[in-house]
């Protein structure tokens, strides 16, 4: 198994994608590492190059940079060098913390879709309370969509949760206004049909206030809804925890009450965090590919080739396309 990594993306580039690179071969040894960037910066991180190898470019797609137009224009960039290495077969997935739009339209047009799926979705794994965490699809890929991209989410959803996740018959919920049936807007409205026909075990229509809580392992939306939900849950924890800190840091009793309570602090942001979940899944593309916060660090990025270790393991991309193609014969 070969995964491609955008060395030259994100934040904390490449020494993030260096170090968890060289953790992932060390804990999965049938993994194979192409790293593509700049050669000299990469090899500042490199202490252990067995089963890595270097890719070398000095072009990288700015987060600033129009994804259509620098997708087509810097053709050898490591964004676009590292789907390039999927399409041509010398990997099974990629990676990259780089500009999200470029890297949906570097997989679109070097890997391409499956058949049956009209737009792929961006899909991040959640925080809930009970720590299991939840799929939202999409989260801004499409900002418009259809009653059938919907179902076709909900499908794709539900099989990532089953083989990846491991998750038996999972919770598939339609994300609405309301819980009541024939809830929402001309979208929702058509939508909810077509998931209650599809071969997916859907609970209905869940609210924004309950996703946190546990209430379903998939949740389904357009990309418009889904990227306001992923943004408000992300603006609301970083400010309660610099909330809390302000406040546990205001007085000499509150700081010692914090030192006592440090652990418990800390296994709550951890539960919280994004980085133990992997990254976005552009789910839809006929081969895996990640697309790993801006801000990863070395952990969030072992966790992304994680990600994609396991979806290239169970063969996820070949059982959405058969899933797909059932749903397809049945309509």
């Amino acid at each position: 198994m070969n995964i491609a990594i955008d060395a030259m993306g994100g934040d904390h580039a490449p020494r993030a994608q260096v170090e968890a690179a060289q953790q992932a071969i060390q804990t999965f040894p049938e993994m194979y590492i192409t790293l593509v960037g700049n050669e000299e910066d990469i090899k500042k991180h490199l202490t252990n190059d067995k089963q890595i190898t270097i890719l070398h470019t000095t072009e990288k797609i700015e987060d600033t940079d129009q994804p259509t137009t620098a997708v087509r224009r810097k053709k050898n960039s490591s964004m676009v060098l590292a789907a390039r290495e999927v399409k041509e077969g010398r990997a099974d997935a990629c990676i990259s913390a780089g500009n999200t739009g470029a890297l949906m339209t570097a997989g679109l047009l070097h890997i391409g879709r499956i058949k049956g799926i009209d737009r792929p979705a961006l899909s991040p794994m959640l925080p809930t309370l009970d720590g299991r965490g939840f799929l939202l699809l999409d989260v801004g890929a499409n900002m418009d969509a259809k009653p059938e991209h919907i179902q076709q989410y909900a499908i794709i959803g539900n099989t990532y949760m089953e083989m990846v996740k491991k998750v038996r018959k999972p919770r598939v919920a339609l994300l609405n206004v309301g819980t009541e049936n024939g809830k929402g807007n001309d979208l929702t409205k058509a939508a909810f049909p077509l998931l209650e026909a599809s071969d997916i075990h859907f609970i209905g229509n869940v609210e924004a206030r309950d996703l946190l809580s546990g209430v379903a392992d998939v949740v389904v939306c357009d990309g418009f809804s889904g990227n306001l939900v992923l943004k408000t849950i992300e603006g609301t924890a970083g400010t309660l925890f610099s909330l809390l800190k302000k406040e546990l840091t205001s007085s000499f009793v509150n700081k010692l009450a914090a030192g006592v309570l440090k652990s418990s602090f800390k296994g709550i942001k951890e539960q919280m965090s994004y980085s133990q979940y992997g990254g976005a899944g552009l789910f839809g593309l006929k081969a895996p590919v990640i697309k790993a916060h801006g801000s990863s660090d070395a952990t969030a990025m072992f966790h992304a080739i994680r990600q994609s270790r396991d979806m290239v393991e169970q063969q996820v991309v070949t059982i959405i396309k058969n899933e797909v193609a059932k749903t397809e014969e049945k309509s």
